[in-house]
């Protein structure tokens, strides 16, 4: 087999994070070829192009991909503003991939079908880290093809790998046949999808921030659609946690949401469920008849949509040939997924990490991004990029600069302390416990009140919202 030291970089996937990874790659002199799914670049972004994302333009551009824009005369916006997934793609994305260096290496409409070793399945040995890999592809006329690299980056993400309805990991009974009327992630229920939603009936499902922007959304539809009804259901009690940090969050574009969700629970402008857990759907007339427990207890709704925003899990299909290391219950690499399993992580950041934490037993193979940390949530863009930046410099053969941290985060106070295995419920949540005879849920949560805010959000004694719960009672 011939050296592939020669040979490019192929990185799956062309939306921040994969690109950030081409832009290192080309800032280093090393030939990226991109894959990506979708007819342009950020094809993911765009399918949820209506949203606004909490950290602004400083977090979300990559500096070897700023480089390489400004030297091509581009302006950089405004590092305070918050785009949405389109503004990304727009002024970001679709200019870097027009870039000289970078277009002409991108392959759209190309579906990575599986990456193995040249000549090699895995259990074979010999000269395996030497061996370039094979990337297997279709275009976007359906042939299928494949190249030779020299080292594989996966930045696909986990956007096409929706967690269904079932709290127990599998989609319920009925789900299948509903998909019509059941949207996962973040629909535009206000915009492109309004008809589909506007005077309808809607049950959403999920505890985190994508639930909070497509609630809110249906509660702006409402004024306009008066008609609309808006079900928001939870897998577990309370709203502690789905709320967020409020004042105490580094983000405030993400503290804002948790707090316009309070509002919008003591107008009474939506019926709460919890804890949740659908059982089966059936199709009456056209409309979804659920069947759920409700607090634990036998409950049934019926409604025209559903929509679930109970997060992703990562698609390893295609990667079946080559050599991986994944914790068993998050997926991701071993060293990784304690720092970001959400059973025993709270808030705070995650400590920058790359090729080191990254790596899995196939050399030259790395998954980065929103996939790296498995089933976990809470991904932030700057991570990735801090990720790309290391792995590249370890496939340059930098390994200096591929061990360095070059990252600061800002912090979060999406606390989950209320959900951690045998933790206390104060110690690791929103800059650890209150003083003592403080009458407050932690040390962020006391410096709030004691300057006459209602407190950061992370529970305990803050005032929660009085929006309509139901028990068991049907509707």
């Amino acid at each position: 087999m011939s050296s592939s030291a020669a040979l490019p970089v192929a990185v799956i996937g062309a939306g921040p994070v994969g690109l950030a990874a081409a832009a290192h790659l080309v800032a280093r002199g090393i030939e990226p070829i991109v894959f990506e799914r979708g007819d342009a670049v950020g094809t993911s972004l765009l399918e949820w192009g209506q949203v606004q994302v909490f950290s602004p333009w400083t977090y979300n551009i990559d500096p070897a991909a700023r480089s390489l824009l400004e030297a091509a005369g581009w302006q950089a916006p405004a590092g305070d503003g918050l785009p949405t997934g389109s503004e990304i793609v727009r002024d970001y994305l679709a200019p870097l991939a027009a870039l000289p260096a970078i277009a002409p290496n991108i392959r759209l409409g190309s579906s990575v079908v599986a990456v193995t070793r040249e000549g090699l399945d895995k259990v074979s040995s010999v000269n395996r880290a030497t061996a370039p890999f094979i990337v297997r592809f279709t275009d976007s006329n359906g042939n299928e093809e494949q190249v030779r690299a020299r080292a594989v980056i996966d930045a696909s993400g986990t956007w096409t790998q929706p967690n269904p309805i079932g709290i127990d990991g599998l989609t319920v009974t009925g789900e299948i046949a509903a998909r019509d009327q059941i949207a996962y992630g973040i629909p535009d229920v206000g915009g492109a999808r309004r008809t589909d939603y506007a005077g309808k009936r809607v049950l959403v499902i999920g505890g985190g921030h994508s639930a909070i922007n497509t609630a809110l959304a249906l509660m702006e539809l409402q004024e306009t659609a008066p008609g609309t009804e808006v079900f928001w259901a939870l897998r577990r009690k309370g709203v502690e946690r789905l709320l967020g940090g409020g004042l105490n969050d580094q983000l405030p574009a993400r503290g804002a949401l948790g707090l316009a969700a309070r509002r919008a629970m003591n107008e009474n402008r939506l019926t709460m469920l919890a804890p949740f857990a659908v059982e089966r759907i059936s199709l009456r007339e056209g409309r979804l008849a659920v069947m759920a427990l409700l607090d634990g207890k036998p409950f049934s709704l019926t409604v025209d949509r559903i929509v679930v925003a109970t997060g992703f899990r990562p698609d390893f299909s295609f990667l079946r040939e080559l050599r991986l290391a994944l914790d068993p219950a998050v997926e991701a690499p071993p060293s990784l997924a304690p720092l970001i399993d959400p059973n025993f992580h709270s808030c705070g950041t995650v400590p920058p990490h790359g090729a080191v934490e990254l790596a899995h037993p196939e050399p030259g193979f790395t998954i980065v991004g929103s996939k790296s940390y498995g089933r976990a949530p809470t991904f932030l863009m700057a991570t990735g990029y801090e990720q790309v930046r290391s792995v590249v410099a370890e496939i340059a053969g930098d390994h200096k600069a591929a061990r360095e941290v070059r990252l600061v985060l800002p912090e979060t106070g999406v606390c989950s302390a209320d959900h951690i295995v045998g933790a206390d419920p104060s110690a690791g949540c929103c800059g650890g416990p209150a003083p003592a005879a403080v009458d407050a849920c932690c040390a962020a949560d006391a410096e709030a009140k004691a300057v006459n805010r209602s407190g950061c959000g992370c529970g305990g004694p803050a005032a929660m919202p009085t929006a309509r719960f139901l028990n068991s009672e049907p509707i």
